[in-house]
Formats: structure tokens, sequence, C-alpha cells
């Protein structure tokens, strides 16, 4: 219950918080298409950081990704939607993914890693890493009620936006947004 708690004030004030965000207004005037249903948290509020498991079992943190924009997707392997979304996520990260970006995709929940394998192959998805969140642990803690959701991370790991259901993370319009939070300001 505490973690349902957490999670709920979490998303509110990532959500309903206002002021930080450099150029909020800009950011939404690149929106068009399914890149509509972005909302853009108007506060940095860090996220938190839960563990989440790599591909060789070794615990991850959001906190390792730190210095660079990240595209956090959580998804799993019966999700219908999540298999539409999946190759448009690995399209940007073959289009923008480097030392200044990088997709996550995190399967939330209970997914085999040989479940996992087989979707990412019968999709043709081979450039996004089969990160799990087992005890859905850190998508609890980001607030994650349903899925496909992804959260995009500025440099310093404060949520900067998050999407519900699935998007063409491969459109000009994503294309734009990632750029124009690559290209913004360091601290």
């Amino acid at each position: 219950m505490r973690k349902f708690i957490v999670a709920v004030i979490y998303t509110a004030l990532a959500l309903l918080a206002n002021g930080a965000l450099a150029d909020v207004p800009a950011l939404m005037a690149l929106r068009t298409g399914d890149m509509g249903k972005l909302n853009f948290a108007t506060d940095s509020v860090i996220a938190p950081d839960a563990a989440f498991v790599d591909e060789t079992g070794a615990e991850m943190h959001l906190s390792d990704l730190r210095g660079k924009v990240v595209l956090v997707n959580f998804w799993a392997t019966w999700c219908a939607p999540c298999r539409v979304e999946m190759p448009q996520l690995a399209a940007l990260q073959t289009a923008r993914g480097g030392d200044d970006f990088q997709v996550i995709t995190i399967a939330t929940g209970r997914n085999a890693p040989q479940a996992i394998t087989r979707f990412f192959d019968e999709i043709g998805v081979t450039n996004l890493p089969h990160y799990t969140d087992p005890q859905q642990s850190l998508a609890r803690d980001l607030g994650v009620m349903g899925l496909p959701v992804s959260i995009i991370l500025n440099r310093d790991g404060a949520e900067v936006a998050r999407l519900l259901g699935d998007a063409d993370w491969s459109s000009d319009s994503a294309l734009a947004i990632i750029d124009a939070l690559v290209a913004e300001p360091l601290p």
C-alpha cells in the first residue's frame, strides 16, 4: 500500500506541479499525430530509482543513465499495443540513439526471458535492451498504471514527459521532440 501511495504522489507531482521545464509551450507545439498524447511535466521531479534487471541478471537503476535523455518504455510480452509500438521505438533508437539519447525498454511483471527474446525476434527488433522489472517495483514507483507507458527523462533523471498507450515514436513529431530535449543546455 505504501508503494502505491508513493506512486500516486510521484505521478501527481510529475504531472501537476508547475514551473521548471524550460520551454513547455515550444515542446507542446511540436506535438502532432500520436505525439498529441504526450503530456509534459511542468516541474522537475527526479524519477524514483528502484532497481530493474538487465539481460545478464545484473541490477540497474535509472540513475545509471544520467547524463543523457532517456525514453523509458514499460511493456509486456502479452501486450498487443506494445507489439505495434516496439518497432517504432527501435526506429527511434536507430535514428537518435547514442551518447545524448537512449531508448530503454523494460518488460514489467511476469515476462519469461524466452518470451521476451521470442517477442523481439518475431517483430524483428534487435537494437533495444531486454530489461525487466519482474516485481514491478520501478513501474509502481513511477505510477505506471497500464501498458504501454513511455516516460522521457532529462539528463538529470527528472521526468519531462509521459505518454500513455502506444505511439509512433519514429514520426517526425517524435524526432523533433527528442531533438529539442537533447538540445536543451546542461544545467
